[in-house]
């Protein structure tokens, strides 16, 4: 019998259709979900993205939910972050059928407790796998009272509560493109940007880019995290002379910006930039102790800024669920995350790239300067970007770099980062860790100083791939 034990990542499951994602482990996924979080006489919801097997998969997972005595209410299509919102709106565990910005031969399943709460491999999801694991080799059992199937279209709950989250009606008029990389962006930017959930119309002209509906990718890989799968958005916002460009992943709980020279803005500018809007209004609120987290790899001009504007930093580990489990716990109104990640508490504390964007919309449309000018006041510095190498042995290159840098600034909170002595010009810190799931070391730089920045990462890498 097969082993589930390769498509159970830390923070969700993924894996190739077919060879490691059946139809039968879904099942068993399914049933072993609805018994780990006693969800038998309980509702749970189920959304999909795009992919041609995410349907047969939702049955999959319904069928062996149902088998344990959950009721399962099909969302259908929907984003990563819909899903998530329905999880917290209706106040039931969810499971969201996406691989994400993965290639189309792949699938996989993101799990939530009721109210959106995360489940990592430390949270429940290895109790999952063995249990699923057991109902894959034993067989499954069927409750003496199976639940039952229900569907629930939610977008227009979810595209009016994130305008009552942000509201764009007063903002200048602003031309906009967006790319959807034929992923979930295509459906749920037109219903709360635009008019397609019968909200009324905003002072955004909104330019389309592969918003139709293909698990296949035809255009480019749903992952803006790689350059080139920008190329296209940068020319259409030249060629259009739009103020922005959007581009979201495939399960679109993630989005980057491109300003009005076709120029990436850093996920830290949007953190930032993100940051100050939510603290401004956590005050208007009368909220008073306000912190906001940033991971370790996030720019120093993050922290700086949240600072100034009277709230508290909170430096976190990356991770998608310990960012989650971090927001539940310090109460942090907002978190933000070097990979495009951006985490709202009033969002039941979960990510999502959508309310990330309308951030920026509203900040950028309530001034008068170009994006490429506003943004860069909320980026002073100098970074490399994550560098991924392969190495053979990770933890002996970590031993090298520690040896190198002996006597300086160290902390291990998650890796190694190591920085210049307090008060020194210029000043810079770098970040070396290892992936959970890959054979690499991940490598982040940023300085004061561009020629510090740039020497630094050549002499880490020097070390790390020699």
């Amino acid at each position: 019998m097969s082993s589930l034990q390769k498509i159970f990542k830390m923070y969700d499951i993924r894996g190739l259709v077919g060879s490691e994602m059946t139809f039968e482990g879904v099942k068993a996924i399914g049933a072993a979900f609805v018994d780990e979080l006693s969800l038998a006489g309980a509702s749970l919801v189920v959304g999909h993205d795009m992919r041609d097997s995410s349907v047969e998969f939702v049955e999959a997972f319904i069928e062996g939910a149902n088998a344990r005595g959950a009721d399962a209410i099909n969302l259908g299509l929907c984003s990563t972050d819909e899903c998530y919102f329905a999880s917290g709106y209706l106040d039931a565990a969810a499971a969201m059928f996406t691989a994400s910005h993965n290639p189309a031969s792949y699938n996989g399943i993101k799990l939530s407790r009721a109210g959106a709460r995360g489940i990592s491999m430390d949270t429940g999801l290895s109790a999952i796998l063995e249990r699923a694991q057991k109902y894959l080799d034993q067989g499954l059992e069927e409750v003496s009272e199976p639940g039952f199937s229900s569907e629930h279209e939610i977008m227009s709950e979810y595209a009016s509560y994130l305008r009552q989250l942000v509201d764009l009606s007063s903002i200048r008029p602003l031309k906009i493109v967006i790319d959807a990389a034929n992923g979930m962006g295509g459906l749920t930017a037109p219903a709360v940007l635009s008019t397609a959930a019968n909200l009324p119309a905003l002072p955004l002209e909104i330019v389309p880019m592969y918003f139709e509906l293909d698990g296949s990718f035809p255009n480019h890989e749903a992952n803006p995290l790689d350059p080139k799968n920008l190329v296209d958005l940068q020319k259409a916002v030249l060629e259009h002379k739009a103020d922005v460009g959007l581009a979201f992943d495939g399960d679109a709980d993630r989005v980057f910006v491109i300003d009005e020279k076709g120029q990436p803005v850093t996920p830290s500018a949007i953190a930032a930039i993100v940051s100050l809007s939510e603290i401004a209004r956590a005050k208007a609120k009368g909220e008073t102790n306000i912190s906001v987290l940033h991971n370790l790899l996030t720019s120093k001009a993050v922290a700086e800024l949240i600072k100034s504007a009277g709230a508290t930093p909170i430096r976190t580990r990356v991770g998608h669920s310990l960012i989650k489990d971090e927001m539940a716990k310090t109460g942090a109104i907002f978190g933000g995350e070097h990979s495009a990640h951006y985490y709202f508490k009033d969002f039941y504390g979960a990510d999502s790239g959508m309310l990330a964007a309308m951030h920026v919309l509203r900040e950028l449309g309530s001034q008068n300067k170009p994006l490429s000018e506003f943004a860069s006041e909320f980026d002073p510095y100098f970074a490399s970007g994550e560098i991924n190498s392969t190495v053979a042995n990770a933890h002996d290159k970590l031993a090298q770099i520690r040896a190198e840098y002996q006597g300086s600034p160290l902390d291990e909170l998650d890796g190694i980062t190591i920085s210049s002595e307090p008060n020194s010009s210029p000043w810079w810190w770098f970040n070396v860790r290892s992936s959970n799931t890959e054979p690499l070391l991940r490598l982040n730089v940023e300085s004061s100083d561009q020629a510090a920045c740039k020497a630094l990462t050549d002499k880490l890498l020097g070390i790390i791939r020699s």
